[in-house]
């Protein structure tokens, strides 16, 4: 027996992602996990990806695409692809998320890591939705790391995030361990009525492929293979190079294959300078690969960045990865990294050490020992599920039992 939504929700879906695809590929999934189990309701998304939607939704939700705006600095913004002031955008975006919000009249509304919104645009908005629609569950999703504590604790407080968590919203959703990094005691949450929730990793929940069925659809054969990815690709061109050259400087000692995948955000122009310093060695380079859990699981080796997303879903798989983290303008995915580290669940070089020396020795290293690593089996990976529990028991519909 599996519990499921007697009355259809509206849920609105509020996601910030002006330079990668985490946010709208974890915000996508959420949504598609709300509708399994509420199949009647509709999801509506609000994102300022370049690329959004890009994920194929799922009947019952749709996007509104906000202009694109990109985090230069700790709470510095420009506009992506717009020519106008960046006052002026933060208008048009704030204007279209409250006309939005209050027609589309919301039963929940998730809000993705950014309380206020984006230099408070959100805030008309949910003070909007409190007045007009006070049934409205509010509800803050945040991935495990967002920056450095103290650049938190001075962006939330100059921007009024901290005064939005208190005025407005109902809930925290984690999803992360809190063994692994204590979130809420380390960004000093405030307590909410309906409290704060550490769910696990949110990780891709799709069938894991069978190797060979992955390796003939990449044409790698099955020889010992390197996947490589930068996730998005907004910032790929270092790893993506560096690691041409690691391959170059081994030399004949380079008896495995490589895919890589360069981001859906990439330069259109790099990906075309890569193939030419790839000439003569065994690599593919794509955009980005349809089924990213499957490959990972069917590689013997991971190189990334380390973006939330795609070490989720490592650490789904139990995969060995070597993971060279970004070096800014946030420090995320370094806290993130030195973590992981610390824990066994992954390899690091640290960008100040990439080299393509170093980046060839550790690959070796990596792929001599086991593929998989039994580390990760600790952590809780079923996030998903548990952030779709919460949200849904927030929204208070009611619910029968379907066999």
């Amino acid at each position: 027996m599996s519990a499921r939504i007697a009355a259809p929700l509206r849920i609105a879906v509020y996601s910030q992602d002006g330079f990668g695809l985490g946010h709208l590929r974890r915000t996508t999934l959420i949504g598609q996990s709300l509708l399994e189990e509420a199949p009647d309701s509709a999801v509506l998304l609000l994102a300022d990806s370049p690329v959004a939607p890009f994920f194929q939704l799922p009947q019952g939700m749709d996007c509104i695409k906000l202009p694109s705006i990109l985090k230069v600095d700790a709470g510095k913004w420009r506009p992506v692809s717009l020519h106008v002031g960046v006052a002026d955008l933060r208008r048009l975006r704030a204007d279209v998320l409250h006309c939005a919000l209050r027609s589309f009249a919301p039963d929940l509304l998730l809000v993705d890591h950014m309380p206020g919104g984006v230099q408070g645009e959100l805030v008309p908005s949910l003070a909007a939705l409190r007045r007009e629609y006070p049934r409205c569950r509010i509800v803050l999703g945040l991935r495990d790391i967002l920056d450095a504590p103290p650049v938190i604790a001075r962006v939330w407080q100059d921007e009024g995030a901290y005064e939005a968590l208190r005025t407005f919203y109902d809930a925290v959703l984690i999803y992360g361990s809190q063994d692994v990094f204590d979130a809420a005691a380390i960004y000093e949450l405030p307590a909410l009525r309906e409290g704060i929730h550490y769910c696990g990793y949110v990780a891709n929940p799709s069938k894991v492929q069978p190797a060979w069925a992955v390796r003939h659809r990449l044409q790698v054969g099955d020889g010992r293979l390197v996947f490589v990815s930068a996730g998005g690709g907004g910032d790929a061109h270092q790893l993506m190079r560096t690691y041409l050259h690691a391959l170059r400087w081994l030399g004949p000692r380079v008896d495995f294959a490589s895919v890589l995948a360069v981001g859906a955000n990439a330069p259109s122009e790099l990906q075309a300078e890569l193939c030419n310093e790839a000439d003569g060695l065994p690599v593919r380079i794509v955009p980005f690969v349809e089924d990213s859990l499957s490959v990972i699981a069917a590689a013997d080796l991971m190189v990334c960045m380390a973006g939330y997303n795609t070490l989720a879903e490592v650490l789904r798989v139990g995969r060995r990865a070597l993971v060279v983290p970004r070096a800014g303008p946030s420090a995320e995915q370094r806290m993130r990294s030195q973590l992981f580290l610390e824990r066994g669940l992954v390899d690091v070089v640290f960008p100040e050490e990439l080299s393509p020396q170093r980046l060839a020795e550790r690959m070796l290293d990596g792929l001599e020992r086991n593929g998989s690593t039994t580390a990760a089996a600790r952590v809780d990976t079923s996030g998903l599920g548990n952030v779709a529990g919460h949200l849904l028991r927030l929204a208070g519909a009611p619910v029968h039992a379907q066999a």
